[in-house]
């Protein structure tokens, strides 16, 4: 066998981590359970779909690895690969639920959401974050980086939720790549041309510096093996999503007019010292300026009865108004980081979302009845700035996520409303934690992965050809109606604009908030809503649904 880990394959990794003669692998080529949306784009599809399951032992003790194959789209996130990581990671929580001690392994070696099926590619992310916080309690969940393609994207989030994340010198980790930022942002904000550039900030030594990875490993398999093993044995926890206060500490602190390089936020990151910060409900303020309007601060007004909300972050608005928490994040015109400024979710929104939602938990924590959340959701994209990849605003991301699991899983109803754009990292941090989704049947509403733009220079494709595919693959397409093909709407509401909420219209989406909030008390805490759904069931998630009846078949075999 190579004794570089780097220059193996998924399947090879998988493998190597494992003693000798225990790995058995779930659902693999010969299931042939492939992608049923790639042929269609004139794509070949991998017969499992760029994702290895294996169940085996490292160092005597059950472990399942899931291994993500970069050399196949990326290591892009769809469907199928989607719902092979989550089936077993929830068989995985059943098993140690009853006792019987599993370990799960990640290898990640991805760009995030596989943009030729990205709304699915986006479900499924934010499904495998539910059962990770899910799992942590009972075992820690390691990840490892080793190389190659490295953690982007969605699946950075992901990465910044386990409990202990393994690299090598060749990993990069970051939310967005550098060519994606120079699209969206242009080349002075990060030129993807220059290397040195790209690895000082995304690179493993930065990266471990300032807490966005734990520890560095040598690249040999022994090494790997190794590291992952005392991980296990000493059940090691970053706790990351959990430092909240420090982060927010360390942005009260960040000097925004100055230049940043790695060195200089390395040193601030180091002299930080965290505070507790609380963030008060939103109140009545001052007529909000035409930039800042924006149908998440309309809707949030609309349904809390607050005119011009305004609140200690201006981005962020939260109240609780007659026992249901009310939370959205907005545009701010003026905002010091200016790649918020259109209502994108960035460091402060996540840290900040993140704090609200933890301080929902722990004031109902002794309740019976725990508080409804409502997350209203306009979210143009996660913010693009090479300030925003420095500090690591995927575990920005990653903090408000998690947040809304672990409110989910406390008890608290969490109500996605949809009454605006939901796109990419935004849509993971706030609003797909849900386990209800409600959307405005509207066609200026976009709900994807990535711009049009960014999706056509990732995928090679010309604006032309990417819409062109969409019109074959509803998960590729970005309006809302394609959207709901997929299953993972509770209600579509037609017959109300997005941009002129009238009393009526309000009041059918509160009835409708108010229903989905008594179909979550009657169901369980977690997100299987979205594949029990008629139009899930008859079309939106087959291919999950035979995928999860696989993994469960042959878990225990």
């Amino acid at each position: 066998m190579n004794n570089s880990f780097v220059e193996l394959n998924g399947r090879e990794r998988a493998k190597a981590l494992l003693d000798p003669h225990t790995d058995r692998e779930l659902v693999g080529p010969f299931d042939d359970m492939i992608s049923p949306h790639l042929e269609p784009q004139g794509i070949v599809p991998e017969s499992d779909d760029g994702v290895i399951v294996m169940k085996g032992q490292i160092s005597g003790n059950d472990a399942v690895v899931i291994s993500i194959e970069g050399a196949f789209q990326g290591g892009g996130i769809g469907e199928v690969s989607g719902a092979k990581i989550v089936a077993a990671l929830e068989k995985a929580l059943e098993d140690n639920k009853q006792g019987k001690k599993i370990y799960p392994v990640f290898i990640l070696d991805t760009g995030g959401v596989r943009l030729q099926e990205a709304n699915y590619g986006l479900l499924s992310i934010s499904e495998m974050q539910n059962v990770i916080i899910a799992l942590k309690k009972y075992v820690p969940v390691i990840g490892l980086v080793p190389g190659r393609v490295g953690s982007f994207g969605g699946m950075s989030i992901t990465g910044a939720i386990l409990s202990y994340l393994i690299t090598t010198r060749k990993a990069r980790i970051a939310l967005n790549g550098p060519e994606v930022i120079e699209q969206e942002a242009g080349v002075r904000e990060f030129d993807s041309s220059d290397k040195n550039l790209i690895w000082n900030t995304l690179g493993t030594k930065q990266r471990v510096a300032t807490g966005l990875a734990d520890e560095v490993s040598g690249d040999s398999v022994d090494a790997i093996r190794n590291a992952v093993s005392n991980a296990i044995i000493e059940e090691k926890d970053a706790h990351r999503t959990e430092h909240v206060d420090f982060y927010l500490s360390l942005l009260d602190q960040l000097d925004l007019s100055a230049e940043a390089t790695p060195d200089s936020y390395r040193k601030l990151y180091k002299n930080v010292t965290a505070r507790k910060h609380s963030f008060p409900e939103a109140i009545e303020g001052k007529r909000v300026s035409n930039n800042d309007q924006s149908r998440g601060r309309l809707w949030f007004e609309s349904l809390t009865g607050i005119k011009n909300a305004t609140s200690d972050v201006p981005t962020v608005l939260h109240a609780t108004v007659d026992g249901i928490e009310y939370t959205a994040i907005v545009p701010d015109e003026g905002n010091s980081f200016p790649r918020v400024r259109h209502g994108e979710v960035g460091l402060e929104e996540g840290f900040a979302m993140a704090n609200i939602i933890n301080q929902v938990v722990e004031e109902d924590k002794d309740k019976n009845v725990k508080r409804p959340i409502v997350a209203v959701v306009d979210v143009p994209s996660q913010a693009y700035g090479y300030k925003e990849e420095l500090v690591g605003i995927h575990v920005a991301l990653a903090s408000s996520a998690a947040a809304y699991a672990k409110a989910r899983q406390a008890g608290h109803p969490v109500i996605g409303f949809i009454p605006g754009d939901a796109l990419s990292g935004g849509f993971l941090a706030h609003g797909l934690q849900s386990n209800r989704l409600i959307a405005l049947d509207d066609d200026s509403i976009t709900i994807q992965a990535m711009s049009k733009e960014s999706a056509a220079r990732i995928t090679l494709r010309t604006i032309d050809e990417l819409e062109e595919a969409t019109k074959n693959v509803p998960a590729m397409a970005y309006d809302v109606d394609n959207y709901n093909k997929l299953g993972a709407l509770y209600k579509l509401l037609p017959g109300i604009e997005s941009w002129k909420p009238t009393a009526a219209g309000v009041k059918t989406v509160a009835d409708t908030i108010k229903a989905a909030i008594k179909s979550a008390r009657e169901g369980e805490n977690n997100m299987h809503f979205r594949y029990e759904t008629p139009i899930a069931k008859e079309s939106g998630r087959k291919a999950t649904i035979k995928m999860r009846h696989a993994i469960a078949q042959q878990w225990d075999k």
